[in-house]
């Protein structure tokens, strides 16, 4: 009788300790999720948005500043070379100032293709994971792109209140880091900031 009552004592402590493990397990999952919405609905307000960045693959540093409007994305090389960049979901242009080169192209066939998805797909990042740590939220997305190459995307953020400060790209052996500060909010544009047009054909 001894032992079953030790067993029967047991039994009741291992279902009390299954069931608060399942509780806190259940509220952090909720609250993960709720994390990860707030933390998409602001990337998904990011428009008439502009931030400035400096970009680094391990072997040379540029400056920019990008622009996030209703549809596109613009991306504004300014050291060491000017060069602009606008991206919509299948289509872009590449300008190069210096040589007063153009070139249209389609963003998914290049690497270019995140830099319109982190910020203008709002389904992009549905199936990320999120990591808390501190006061810094980083979603991680992996998958394949159009070509069948591996790739994993991190982007960073404060939380409290949520602003976006990193994103880290490895697409195969390339690695792509962009620091992001300077947050404006409130951007107005001009109807033709974001045509896909030399821009020297618009002055």
């Amino acid at each position: 009788m001894q032992a079953r009552d030790m067993f029967l004592k047991n039994e009741k402590y291992l279902s009390f300790f299954y069931i608060v493990l399942f509780l806190i397990f259940s509220y952090k999952v909720e609250s993960d999720t709720n994390i990860k919405i707030k933390t998409l609905d602001y990337l998904n307000s990011l428009q008439y948005f502009s931030a400035s960045f400096i970009q680094n693959d391990n072997e040379s540093l540029i400056e920019g500043r990008v622009y996030i409007g209703e549809k596109r994305v613009r991306a504004e090389y300014l050291s060491p070379s000017k060069i602009l960049i606008i991206l919509d979901e299948d289509k872009a242009m590449y300008y190069n100032y210096e040589l007063e080169e153009d070139e249209f192209f389609n963003p998914k066939n290049t690497n270019a293709w995140f830099f319109y998805d982190i910020f203008r797909n709002p389904y992009f990042f549905e199936d990320s994971k999120i990591v808390l740590k501190d006061n810094e939220i980083m979603l991680e997305k992996s998958g394949v792109d159009r070509e069948e190459t591996k790739y994993l995307i991190n982007v960073y953020f404060e939380n409290s209140p949520v602003i976006l400060r990193k994103i880290e790209v490895f697409i195969n052996s390339e690695f792509l880091s962009i620091s992001i500060f300077d947050h404006n909010y409130n951007e107005n544009f001009d109807e033709s900031f974001f045509k896909l047009i030399n821009p020297k054909l618009l002055n």
